[in-house]
C-alpha cells in the first residue's frame, strides 16, 4: 500500500492492540470492559468482620481495623456499648455539596454534587458516595489499638451531632461535630469543616483520655465501596473504577477489584506521604494526611463485592485528662485538575492519562487556556485541533506531497501491473524501478503522519477524562460533549468526511487493498456512533482540516483532486 490509507490501517491496528490487551486483562481475571455484569452490593449492616492479618509494619492483629462497613469490632474484643441516642441521618449543605452523615460513627454516607447533573436524569444532582439498597460507597474513620477486652470508638459507635446544617449567604465556612461517649477510656470528637466552593473537607479527630493511664491509640481512615461499575458507564471504551494509592516510592498505583479478590495487592504498606483514593470516571474520593505523618496503607476485601482502602496512623501517647488531635482531609468530588494539583502532590494523577501523560497534560493546559478565551468547550476542541494542524503543517505537507507524487504515477503503476500480472517477481522489480526513476518513497506519506499519532491519542484521552466536558454544551442539539450525539448527526458527518478523505487518496493498485481501504475506515467510523460527542467533534475537525490541506497541496503540485470511488466487483 502506498497512500494515506496505510495510516488508517496503522490506527486500526493500534486500536486492535488496545482491544487485545483488554481481552488479555479479562482473561487474567479483570472485570470485563464490554457489558460487565452488575453485582448487587451488600448493605453495610449485613456485613460481618472478616479474619484479619497483621500489617507489614508489625501492627498486631487485634489492633488492625476490620476495614469493614458493617462491623469494626476486632477479633476477641467486645462491641462498643450502645448509646441512648437513636441512630439518625444528618443532612448538611454547602453551595457545591449536599452531604449526609450517619450518627453511627459520624460517617459520611452520601454526597450530592449540585453542580454536576446525573447522567440519566439531568434534573437530579450527581451522587458520588451513597449507602442504599443498590450501592455502598462511604467514608469512615475510627480508633483502634485498645488492649484485649477493650474497644475504642469506631465507625460503628453511636455519636451525638452538633453544628450547622446549611452554609448561609455570606458565610464561607461550615462546621459539624460528632462526639462519642466515653468508650474504653477515650472520647472521640470528629469535626468536619466545609469551605464554600470546595469539595475538600477538613476532618479533625480529637482524642481525650478519660482514664487513669496513658494510652496510644491509632486512627484509621478508610473508603468502602462495592465493586460495581458506576451507573451509565460506557461499554465501548474502558475507564478505571477502584482503589488507588500514591506514595513517594511507587507513585500512583491502581488496584483492580479482581486483584483484591486474588490477593494480588502490591502496594507500599508504609509511608509518610501520599494518599488513598477510590477512583471512577470523572470523579474521585480520597483521604489525605499531612506530609511527614507516618501511616500504614491497606487495601482489603471486606465482604462479598465490598472493598476498602485506607490508612492507619498512630496518635502519640495521650496522658490522663489530656487531649490530642490529628487532621485529615477528605475529598469527594470531580477530577478537576487544577484543584487536585493544589490539594496534594500526585493527586492530579487520579485523572489518568496513562502512558501518554507527558503529552496529555500540556494538551489539557492548552485546551483549558482556549476555553478561558472562547468560553465553550466545543469551540475550544476545534481551536485546539486547528493549532495542532498548524504545528504539524510541514509534516503533513510532506506526507501529502508524497501522496500527490504517488497519485501522479499511479496510472503508470496500474498499467505495469496489468502487463506483468502473471510475473509477480518481475512486477515488483519494475515497481521499484519506477519509484527510483520518479524519486518517490512509498512510505513517504506514512512516516510524517505516524509521528503525530501519539499526540492525537493523547488528545483522545484528554477529552475522554476531562470532567469539564461532562454536561458541557456546544451548539444546538449537543447539550453534553461527554455523551453520544442523541441524533447521530456528528457520527454521520464524521463517516462522510472519512469517506471523502478516502476518495481523495489514490486507489491502491491491488484490488483487495483497494476494497480494504474503504471497508476498514467505515468499520472504524461505526465506533464513533457510541463515542462522546466531544471526541467525534475533534475527529471531524481533524478530518476536514486534513482534506483541505490535501486539496491545496495536490492542486499546487499540479495533481488535480479527483474522487476514487470504490469498486467492489
Amino acid at each position: 500500500m502506498n497512500d494515506i490509507r496505510r495510516t488508517i490501517l496503522w490506527v486500526v491496528f493500534g486500536f486492535s492492540l488496545v482491544l487485545l490487551w483488554d481481552q488479555w486483562q479479562i482473561h487474567n481475571g479483570h472485570k470485563a470492559t464490554f457489558f460487565p455484569q452488575p453485582v448487587t452490593a451488600k448493605s453495610p449492616s449485613d456485613s460481618a468482620a472478616p479474619a484479619l492479618t497483621p500489617l507489614a509494619s508489625g501492627v498486631p492483629v487485634a489492633s488492625a481495623p476490620a476495614a469493614v462497613a458493617g462491623v469494626a469490632q476486632v477479633p476477641g474484643t467486645p462491641a462498643a456499648p450502645a448509646a441512648a441516642a437513636p441512630r439518625d441521618r444528618i443532612e448538611v449543605a454547602t453551595d457545591v455539596l449536599k452531604l449526609t452523615f450517619d450518627t453511627e460513627g459520624g460517617s459520611l454516607v452520601r454526597t450530592e454534587l449540585g453542580q454536576h447533573a446525573d447522567m440519566a436524569d439531568h434534573s437530579k444532582p450527581f451522587v458520588l458516595l451513597d449507602e442504599s439498597r443498590d450501592r455502598v460507597y462511604v467514608a469512615q474513620t475510627g480508633l483502634i489499638g485498645a488492649a484485649n477486652g477493650v474497644a475504642y470508638a469506631t465507625h460503628k459507635t453511636p455519636m451525638s451531632f452538633s453544628g450547622q446544617r446549611t452554609l448561609k449567604e455570606g458565610q464561607n465556612e461550615l462546621t459539624v461535630r460528632f462526639e462519642s461517649a466515653d468508650i474504653g477510656g477515650l472520647k472521640l470528637v470528629k469535626t468536619y469543616t466545609l469551605q464554600r466552593g470546595s469539595y475538600a473537607i477538613q476532618v479533625k479527630h480529637e482524642v481525650t483520655n478519660t482514664g487513669a493511664t496513658a494510652v496510644s491509640p491509632q486512627l484509621y481512615v478508610q473508603l468502602v465501596r462495592d465493586g460495581n461499575k458506576p451507573a451509565g458507564e460506557s461499554s465501548f471504551y474502558s475507564t478505571f473504577t477502584g482503589p488507588a494509592i500514591y506514595t513517594e516510592a511507587k507513585k500512583y498505583h491502581k488496584v483492580e477489584f479482581s486483584d483484591i479478590e486474588k490477593n494480588k495487592i502490591d502496594i507500599d504498606k508504609t509511608s509518610d506521604k501520599g494518599y488513598v483514593a477510590m477512583v471512577q470516571h470523572y470523579f474521585v474520593s480520597a483521604w489525605l494526611l499531612a506530609d511527614g505523618v507516618a501511616r500504614e496503607n491497606f487495601i482489603r476485601k471486606v465482604d462479598t463485592n465490598l472493598y476498602a482502602v485506607g490508612m492507619i496512623t498512630p496518635i502519640a501517647d495521650v496522658a490522663p485528662g489530656k487531649s490530642k488531635s490529628i487532621e485529615a482531609t477528605l475529598l469527594a468530588g470531580p477530577q478537576e485538575e487544577k484543584q487536585l494539583e493544589a490539594l496534594a502532590t500526585g493527586l492530579d494523577l487520579v485523572k489518568d492519562y496513562g502512558w501518554l501523560a507527558i503529552l496529555a497534560k500540556p494538551l489539557f493546559w492548552l485546551l483549558d487556556k482556549l476555553f478561558g478565551i472562547l468560553n465553550n468547550w466545543g469551540w475550544s476542541i476545534m481551536a485546539l485541533v486547528l493549532l495542532l494542524k498548524i504545528a504539524f503543517y510541514w509534516l503533513n505537507a510532506k506526507a501529502y506531497a508524497s501522496m500527490a507524487k504517488m497519485k501522479s504515477i499511479n496510472p503508470r503503476i496500474m498499467d505495469m501491473r496489468e502487463r506483468l500480472k502473471d510475473s509477480p517477481q518481475q512486477m515488483q522489480q519494475e515497481m521499484m524501478k519506477i519509484y527510483r526513476e520518479e524519486k518517490v518513497n512509498p512510505m513517504g506519506g506514512c512516516f510524517p503522519i505516524m509521528i503525530q499519532i501519539p499526540v492525537f491519542i493523547a488528545l483522545y484521552w484528554v477529552l475522554l477524562s476531562t470532567v469539564e466536558m461532562r454536561n458541557a454544551p456546544w451548539v444546538g442539539w449537543i447539550h453534553d460533549l461527554s455523551a453520544p450525539d442523541p441524533y447521530f448527526i456528528l457520527p454521520v458527518v464524521m463517516t462522510l468526511s472519512t469517506m471523502l478523505q478516502t476518495a481523495l487518496n489514490p486507489a491502491p493498485p491491488d484490488p483487495m487493498q483497494a476494497k480494504m481501504m474503504w471497508i476498514m475506515p467505515l468499520m472504524f467510523s461505526v465506533m464513533f456512533f457510541f463515542f462522546p460527542a466531544g471526541l467525534v467533534l475533534y475527529w471531524i475537525t481533524n478530518n476536514i482540516l486534513s482534506i483541505a490541506q490535501q486539496w491545496v497541496i495536490n492542486t499546487r503540485m499540479g495533481v488535480p483532486p479527483q474522487f476514487n470511488l470504490p469498486k467492489f466487483k
